[in-house]
């Protein structure tokens, strides 16, 4: 009987292959194979797209935070002494093309002091008008009022720091700083005591329990600046450019100002979360790869089992190319099938990650992702479109592959030999 290739795909051929699918109770134990390659490839892809959503959201909720707070690129004297002219030296920085904003500030290190406890802040003085354009301090989480923030009337500090010393806005906080008045006996401490009149939540920890933002003219006199900065923080529309711009800034403001960006003063912290992110997405394609394995045993023993139906499938004038289809739609139908509900488990998971974390805390009785380990209060999850693609492609890849070499072995069944021993 002559053997003729049908339409590659045809609706016999997909009748077959899904029929496959549904063994008998005999053939249980190859169902329960091809059970576990789905599942593996559910779990394989839907927590590649979990953690690789929970790592860039930690990048991107850390890297806003910290820019937030620093800006994009920090400017110095190269001397090291404050910036005399610095309300020049930032006018000229802020018309700068690309630059959004630059805004000179004092910052000094000083012990916080209450009745219930002492700390170690870092104190930055700002002028009103430029603490005001901080999204990071003056949003819907700010407690108080920056009315008073104004000559001696008062200071903003961090709520974690004001819950550890028990403060609350109208409380007044005692700040001590090293740099005192010069006496014989050497530097006297100055010490001072301001009210709170008003509490910030940045949303990273280390900001909100160690931060205290003190008006610029009182912060020159508490740490004996006179009438200097510190530095002049900038900011630029896009981050990632920043090292373009700073040959034209350095060139407009004067070149005995030194630039530090945040990609250098970062560089080790970014470097490390890039490092941590790649290696994840190693160790978890292996899930994928290993559910891609049971694939082909699954399909290699359902080719042993159904030697006699490919014989007979093979006289009535199957081709080696049809039978190949067949076995290639049967393993691909679970790397397909597999693949779309761990998409869809992964993105349902990473659209509810902070409930489900908080569910989780509640049932255990611990706090899982405490902020003061990981900087932040939330748990962040940020999915990138490109990046589940990807994702979705390698994952039935792997499972085209592994269908490859099963079906290609069920197409070289010699349909005599098979009969015989049948």
């Amino acid at each position: 009987m002559a053997q003729t290739d049908t339409a590659p795909f045809s609706a016999h051929e997909r009748m077959i292959a899904f029929r496959y699918l549904r063994a008998r109770r005999k053939e249980g134990f190859i169902s329960v194979i091809a059970g576990f390659s789905f599942l593996g490839i559910l779990l394989g892809v839907a927590t590649l797209i979990i953690v690789m959503a929970v790592m860039n959201g930690f990048r991107t909720e850390l890297l806003n935070k910290v820019l937030g707070f620093n800006g994009h690129s920090m400017v110095y004297s190269s001397t090291g002494a404050p910036i005399p002219d610095f309300r020049a030296r930032a006018a000229i920085l802020a018309n700068t093309d690309g630059v959004v904003r630059a805004m000179p500030f004092v910052e000094g290190q000083a012990m916080a002091s209450s009745r219930r406890t002492s700390t170690g802040v870092l104190v930055r003085g700002l002028e009103l008008e430029n603490l005001v354009k901080l999204s990071s301090v003056v949003n819907d989480k700010l407690r108080g009022s920056l009315d008073k923030f104004d000559g001696r009337n008062g200071v903003a500090v961090g709520y974690r720091l004001a819950w550890k010393h028990g403060l609350t806005v109208g409380d007044q906080i005692t700040l001590v700083s090293p740099e005192g008045p010069t006496t014989i006996f050497g530097s006297a401490p100055r010490i001072r005591s301001f009210p709170i009149v008003a509490t910030f939540e940045i949303g990273m920890s280390e900001y909100d329990g160690s931060v205290i933002y003190m008006p610029m003219s009182e912060a020159q006199d508490f740490f004996a600046q006179e009438d200097g900065a510190s530095a002049i923080e900038v900011m630029v529309e896009d981050p990632d450019k920043i090292d373009e711009l700073i040959p034209a800034m350095k060139k407009s403001a004067g070149e005995d100002l030194q630039f530090v960006t945040w990609k250098t003063s970062n560089k080790t912290f970014f470097n490390a979360l890039q490092v941590e992110r790649n290696v994840m997405f190693v160790i978890l394609t292996l899930i994928i790869l290993v559910a891609a394995l049971n694939i082909i045993s699954g399909l290699i023993m359902l080719v042993k089992d159904k030697g006699k139906d490919i014989a007979i499938l093979r006289t009535m004038g199957a081709t080696r190319g049809s039978i190949q289809r067949i076995f290639f739609m049967t393993g691909a139908a679970i790397g397909i099938a597999g693949t779309m509900a761990g998409i869809l488990v992964g993105v349902a998971i990473c659209l509810n990650i902070e409930n489900i974390r908080q569910g989780l805390s509640w049932l255990s009785g611990t706090q899982l992702f405490p902020p003061e380990l990981y900087y932040l209060s939330r748990m962040p999850a940020e999915m990138n479109v490109n990046e589940t693609i990807m994702i979705a492609l390698m994952a039935m890849g792997l499972a085209f592959l592994a269908t490859i070499y099963p079906a290609r072995r069920a197409a070289k069944l010699d349909p005599v030999e098979a009969l015989r021993y049948e």
